[in-house]
């Protein structure tokens, strides 16, 4: 699987090890609303419980939440092909940030299957690309 945040294509090696021929099995994407779609409030405040000093809270990453929320669904279905017995083996290309979101939510049997994750952005580039990329 090749992801970030908003897009993910699962991929299939019809090759072998040395020779990849990757196929794409089925494409994701998140659709990107706009801020103020997702939310209006304004951040809220907090009042110490000693003397009348106030504080700002931080404002709400309506994205971050959605990339989040996207990458936990992406890893629900690699468990769910993983128990299924749809893949054998996996390797996860995705930005840092991206795995570290997805290790969250890995199952034993998908760790059991995952044979690299690989912290790279790829899931712009056309397949071919991918292919270059991972061979080399």
């Amino acid at each position: 699987m090749v992801c970030d945040g908003a897009k993910a294509l699962i991929l299939e090696n019809a090759g072998d090890a040395v020779a990849l021929n990757l196929k794409t099995r089925e494409v994701h994407a998140q659709t990107d609303e706009k801020t103020s779609e997702q939310g209006t409030d304004a951040p809220g405040r907090s009042i110490n419980s000693v003397g009348a000093r106030r504080s700002a809270m931080e404002q709400t990453d309506w994205h971050e939440q959605d990339e989040e929320r996207f990458l936990t669904e992406l890893s629900k279905r690699l468990n769910a092909a993983v128990m299924a017995g749809e893949a054998k083996s996996l390797v996860l290309v995705a930005p840092p940030r991206a795995l570290g979101v997805l290790r969250q939510s890995y199952s034993s049997g998908l760790r059991a299957a995952l044979k690299a994750e690989i912290d790279k952005d790829y899931v712009k580039m056309p397949v071919h690309e991918i292919e270059k990329k991972l061979a080399a």
